[in-house]
């Protein structure tokens, strides 16, 4: 592990969405200048970044663009020490819908990253990949050196993204890490995803619909990723690499919801709904990980353990929630 990086001025890509935001608050209250590039829109928004309390105007610079837009990514690269890389389309049953968005935004995208990264010589490139590239386990808890398997037209695009970074680091020497988050929850993240899709209808709901109750998940807490995701930038030895961030604890989706009713303090009936449930060929039923790689070579590890991390995002939700679309399946 290498000491901390001295504050420079980085960049986050995808820094309005959920991961991306929380990453951003980390930065700021190490120091860093951050410029944050968020996806155009005409509203003018800047995602989940107007939720940072107190955010330093100064040392927070937001940009409007697109990944897919090689000039507004060398433009956004310019002047930075870090690039950290989670722009990307990540809902799993729209990308039946839109795989040749998916192709666009996470393989083309990531390409304009890594070459603005190239030319421009930044110190450090992280790029964010995902458990689902894994596939449905052949062995737990998954470590690196596990098979990747496209069981989704997302997976696949982020697999091509992946081996996109390893290849501009053997072929140019380009200093890429790959980090591979297990399912991150927490505060912010869109109710299209489970554990925010439960806890709104244990809110606010008559029953709870959710798809199958089977698959298992390794939930690690919003914080304790961004938190990971600063460490294996700082880490010389996660270069060439990807590096699991995981909890090693496996919890079924049917476990979940037991647990934030108990939070919420309501018992409700919960339904498994057809048009929720994945193609069977699909679903990837186990992730569970091994992130030793992490510890060792990062000196990372989760410091929210599951139960604190629902208590707070069911609190968060309690303030935040849009009950006008409790229990709408959302692709």
């Amino acid at each position: 592990m290498t000491p901390a990086m001295p504050p420079t001025l980085v960049l986050v890509t995808g820094a309005g969405g959920f991961i991306g935001s929380h990453l951003v608050q980390t930065l700021l209250s190490r120091g860093h200048r951050v410029r944050a590039l968020v996806r155009y829109s005409s509203h003018g928004g800047c995602g989940f970044l107007s939720d940072i309390d107190g955010a330093p105007g100064d040392r927070l610079e937001i940009v409007r663009g697109d990944v897919t837009d090689a000039r507004c990514v060398r433009e956004a690269v310019r002047g930075c020490g870090t690039v950290f890389h989670l722009a990307a389309l990540i809902g799993i049953p729209y990308s039946y819908v839109a795989p040749h968005s998916y192709v666009a935004v996470n393989i083309h995208g990531t390409l304009n990253v890594l070459e603005a990264a190239r030319d421009e010589r930044v110190d450090r490139v992280l790029v964010t990949s995902t458990s689902e590239v894994y596939g449905t386990a052949r062995y737990t808890p998954i470590d690196e050196e596990h098979p990747l398997q496209a069981q989704s037209p997302y997976s696949a695009t982020k697999i091509g993204a992946d081996a996109l970074a390893t290849s501009y680091g053997r072929a140019f020497g380009l200093p890429v890490a790959i980090v591979r988050p297990f399912n991150t929850f927490g505060p912010r993240q869109s109710s299209r995803a489970v554990i925010p899709t439960i806890i709104t209808q244990a809110l606010h709901a008559d029953a709870i619909r959710v798809g199958s109750l089977v698959p298992v998940r390794d939930m690690v807490y919003v914080a304790d990723t961004a938190a990971g995701f600063v460490a294996l930038a700082e880490s010389d030895a996660a270069v060439g690499r990807a590096t699991n961030l995981a909890t090693g604890v496996g919890v079924t989706v049917g476990e979940l919801v037991e647990r934030i009713q108990r939070i919420v303090g309501r018992s409700l009936p919960v339904i498994e709904e057809a048009q929720r449930v994945r193609p069977e060929a699909s679903e990837v039923f186990t992730l569970l990980g091994n992130a030793e790689a992490a510890r060792r070579d990062a000196g990372w590890s989760p410091a929210v353990d599951l139960d604190e991390g629902l208590r707070r995002t069911v609190e968060w939700f309690r303030r935040h929630a849009d009950t006008r679309a409790v229990g709408e399946y959302r692709v």
